[in-house]
């Protein structure tokens, strides 16, 4: 499932980004990159250093703790810490899939759902789309600022050449507590169903089944 996340950060969370990110330092990104897609890779990638890279969670996943969409669709179980990754003209990121396993300086753990969180508004440069590969073809994602778009992990996709101005991003992986994607597109709209009914009327019998049946689901496919 890929699903686009509105206004995951506000005005004042991207300028505190910006100035976050304008204090740090960028190294080449291959650095950071598997030895299949160090072949493809050209980026920077902001220093994980203690200061700036405190800062740049505490905002990204205090906005994601609050954003019921994402955690409706993702059921978050594990995320790396987030990575900012910066395009001048010419560069880009082939064809390549991102690491089954993750975690090398921490706990390991599965990547399920990959994240990218757009910092640039997309009139701003040309290029930089972010392309993932479907059963139904390509489909090229660049959005607002604030925005950000989810997607499985195990897709084929690349970033084109950015040919003017700065593409600038947040990466996020995240271990999902259903493995599976298809059971987790699944709960995500019936969870969405099951949302509307109890807001209409919260004692109607079919919403209390649509409940317990949801909750039940989680239960069977979740794993803790």
């Amino acid at each position: 499932m890929m699903l686009h996340l509105p206004k995951v950060l506000n005005g004042a969370q991207l300028e505190r980004l910006d100035e976050i990110i304008g204090s740090a330092r960028f190294q080449d990104g291959k650095l950071t990159a598997g030895m299949a897609a160090r072949q493809v890779k050209n980026n920077l990638e902001m220093k994980a250093e203690r200061e700036p890279m405190e800062s740049l969670i505490r905002v990204v996943m205090g906005a994601l703790a609050n954003n019921l969409t994402f955690n409706a669709a993702v059921l978050p179980y594990r995320m790396a810490d987030p990575i900012v990754a910066r395009y001048h003209p010419d560069m880009t990121y082939g064809d390549h899939v991102d690491d089954p396993i993750m975690g090398l300086h921490g706990p390991r753990f599965r990547s399920d759902v990959s994240m990218t969180l757009f910092l640039r508004e997309p009139e701003s440069y040309e290029g930089g789309e972010l392309v993932v590969r479907t059963t139904f073809g390509e489909k090229k994602v660049k959005l607002a600022a604030g925005d950000a778009v989810i997607y499985p992990s195990s897709s084929l996709h690349r970033v084109d050449p950015v040919t003017r101005g700065e593409r600038l991003v947040v990466l996020l992986w995240i271990q999902s507590h259903v493995k599976d994607p298809a059971r987790r597109e699944l709960l995500y709209e019936l969870n969405t169903a099951r949302e509307a009914l109890l807001k209409a009327n919260a004692e109607d019998e079919n919403a209390k089944l649509v409940d317990k049946s949801y909750a039940n689901l989680v239960r069977m496919w979740a794993d803790v």
